[in-house]
């Protein structure tokens, strides 16, 4: 078939229930229930509940800034569009460099997951198993997702709904099952500051704790760029981005609080994301072959995280380069999938080179934690920078847009809530909880700088040779009349 390198997405692909899944995976619900939330047990110990109740609240103000801008630019450009909109194009052009680059690094980060954490159970279940067979594991992730995501949207976020309910399904039924376990157990001063850890006493290690569950939130956003994809993209955009941000936020409360009754509040602090003191660990001893259906939902996990942020990487790597600020082949569609398949190509590549380059070259865990880093340091740093460009479009809206506490409270909480968070992803020691980065992990600053230096240097060219092509970056494609006479999402232009 012939490709064609213009046109739009699929108009009205998919509704509320596969973008609301979309930002649901891309938050891989189990994954941070099992590995990412239980790092703030070495501070909050069992008033854990508290710490990540907090971290909701603490992330639902970025998330209404998402959900608002959302609303109002339904774009696939999704963040870079806020910012250029809200700030000003440069600012915008600088967002989606960073964010292309980082959600394109997010399958590799997953699918290596995938890997390590299929052989190591194998090999522990039958030690004949090499533990460090764990590339072929990765390769097939990385096909899977190739193929939903050449299939089109409707597909890919389909597949991502049914992976998504799973794993939700698996964690919620077994933290029903530790509450009735748990018995006279159960307790609500969990969440209160009298169980934290040792060295953190107080609400110090509840603030500890909710800095690092609160990295478990991010991908909430991943909705957005589905916009120009989606039914009624300004009402399903708010709803999915904030109904993805409000339920799994609650959640990540309910199972950790179900953990935390059932394993004790005291003992909370040596809790982990592998070994005996895991949720694996815990279903291996007291629930029989159970302990299966959880290794699954975390594999599952890992799988449809890599999924929704592979469509999040190829749809901003879209937007950009039908506007030409990025290589126009990466504009270019399926004619019957309307897929953006030369996105989805470079994605897969980049994918299997990351795992096996950065996998071999280390171990997989080791890059695991150096494309964390390097993620997670740029995904909040946009969150930043979102809640400030929520503020600035609704100031500039006047007086009837503008809304105080919404437009410019939320806003403002939000930046306190992820400054300390990016800080701490970065290893800068400015908390006494933070600890610095070793190498190879502390390569993780100087790659996001060389990145978005040459971002930089790539702007100025680009403001001095074509200007116009920056300015297009605050455009909403989505609002712009077709052929026919009629606005491409569906309304009838005045």
């Amino acid at each position: 078939m012939h490709a064609e390198t213009t046109g739009a997405l699929r108009r009205n692909a998919i509704g509320l229930r596969e973008v609301l899944f979309q930002s649901i995976t891309a938050m891989a619900p189990a994954a941070a229930v099992a590995a990412s939330i239980p790092a703030g047990a070495a501070f909050a110990g069992g008033s854990l509940p508290l710490a990540v109740l907090i971290a909701l609240v603490a992330c639902l103000f970025t998330a209404s800034c998402v959900a608002e801008l959302a609303r109002e630019l339904p774009a696939a450009g999704s963040v870079a569009t806020y910012a250029a909109r809200g700030l000003h194009p440069a600012v915008g052009f600088l967002v989606g460099w960073g964010y292309v680059f980082v959600e394109t690094l997010v399958p590799p980060l997953l699918l290596l997951q995938l890997g390590f954490t299929t052989a190591g159970t194998l090999h522990e279940e039958w030690s004949s198993y090499p533990a460090d067979l764990w590339w072929p594991w990765s390769l097939a992730g990385a096909a899977v997702i190739a193929v939903a995501g050449y299939l089109g949207v409707r597909a890919s976020a389909r597949f991502g709904t049914v992976l998504g309910s799973f794993e939700i399904l698996v964690f919620l039924v077994f933290a029903v099952w530790l509450v009735a376990r748990a018995g006279d157990a159960n307790t609500l001063s969990v969440f209160g500051t009298s169980h934290t850890a040792d060295g953190y006493a107080g609400i110090s290690g509840v603030f500890a704790g909710s800095v690092y569950t609160v990295l478990a939130f991010a991908g909430f956003e991943a909705a957005a760029p589905l916009a120009e994809e989606t039914r009624d993209p300004r009402r399903t955009m708010h709803r999915a981005v904030l109904g993805a941000a409000l339920g799994i936020g609650l959640f990540y409360v309910v199972t950790t609080y179900a953990m935390t009754v059932y394993f004790g509040p005291d003992r909370l602090a040596r809790f982990g994301a592998s070994g005996a003191a895991s949720w694996e660990g815990v279903a291996r001893a007291s629930f029989g072959l159970f302990w299966v259906l959880v290794f699954l939902a975390v594999v599952n996990s890992a799988i449809a995280n890599a999924n929704a942020c592979a469509s999040v990487s190829t749809r901003t790597a879209f937007a950009l380069a039908r506007i030409r600020v990025l290589p126009r082949l990466l504009a270019t569609l399926h004619p019957r999938h309307r897929s953006p398949v030369v996105g989805i190509t470079v994605q897969t590549v980049v994918a299997v080179g990351t795992v096996l380059g950065l996998g071999l070259a280390y171990d997989p865990v080791t890059a695991f934690l150096l494309l964390a880093t390097v993620i997670v340091t740029v995904v909040v740093g946009v969150y930043i920078v979102v809640n400030l460009a929520c503020a600035g479009y609704f100031l500039r809206g006047g007086r009837e847009a503008f809304k105080p506490v919404r437009h410019l409270l939320f806003p403002l909480l939000g930046i306190a809530a992820f400054v300390p968070a990016l800080l701490t992803a970065a290893g800068i020691p400015v908390f006494d909880f933070v600890t610095a980065l070793s190498a190879p992990v502390s390569y993780a600053g100087p790659v996001v700088g060389v990145w978005m230096a040459t971002g930089v240097l790539v702007l100025l060219v680009l403001m001095r040779r074509h200007p116009e092509r920056i300015a297009e970056t605050a455009r909403v494609h989505v609002e712009e009349p077709d052929t026919a006479g009629h606005r491409q999402d569906g309304a009838v232009p005045r």
